[in-house]
């Protein structure tokens, strides 16, 4: 199926079920495309946390509001970006994008010089601000690609980041939750929404031309 005909397959799973897994080699290909998927600079300034305990995800369901599908999923995916952008990181990723494309180790010190005299003056959440939306391109790769593998997901913004913040020890690692991400096989039986039409704005007001 092309991918209009994959995205128009997919829906906010409102009921997993919980007895279907999803195997892990599925799962590491949402991953990779979330690793592949565009950032500004290249910075790519957000990690995945992947989740499968059980007790762990139990954990999360009141910190979810309650949302059951973070339980009931086979995996769940956290994604969470740089609480702000430091000389290191900025260096870090270069560092690699050098080592593996055969390049000088200063090849881009103008352009790291620049980023870093843009960014590392602001305050730290505007950084944060600016890494989310990054961590955000990749969260929609990641659904697009679930889609793709008809697996179903949830993607959850519903859940109080703090509290999974400070559940993962994501301040120890100068990290913030930004959205989350249920993986599983729908309950058809039980799930409300698996059968209602998907609506959007009609399409002659989401789109507005300048010709």
């Amino acid at each position: 199926m092309n991918l209009l005909d994959t995205l128009k397959w997919r829906y906010a799973t409102k009921k997993f079920d919980p007895t279907k897994k999803v195997d892990q080699k599925l799962v590491d290909q949402i991953i990779e495309a979330a690793w592949l998927a565009p950032t500004s600079s290249g910075l790519q300034p957000f990690r995945i946390i992947q989740i499968t305990n059980q007790e762990l995800k139990e954990k999360i369901v009141p910190i979810a509001f309650n949302q059951q599908q973070v339980a009931e999923a086979s995996h769940l995916l956290v994604f969470a970006a740089w609480d702000n952008y430091t000389s290191h990181r900025i260096d870090n990723i270069y560092k690699h994008t050098t080592e593996g494309r055969g390049q000088t180790p200063d090849r881009y010190k103008d352009y790291t010089d620049r980023l870093k005299k843009a960014y590392l003056n602001r305050p730290s959440e505007a950084n944060f601000e600016h890494a989310a939306r990054q961590a955000y391109i990749a969260f929609a790769f990641a659904i697009a690609m679930a889609a793709e593998l008809r697996i179903d997901s949830t993607p959850m913004e519903g859940f109080d980041s703090d509290a999974l913040d400070k559940l993962l020890g994501l301040n120890d690692m100068e990290l913030k939750s930004v959205t989350i991400l249920p993986l599983g096989y729908r309950d058809e039986a039980n799930d409300w929404l698996v059968n209602l039409k998907k609506v959007r704005h009609p399409k002659e007001e989401f789109l507005i031309e300048f010709k």
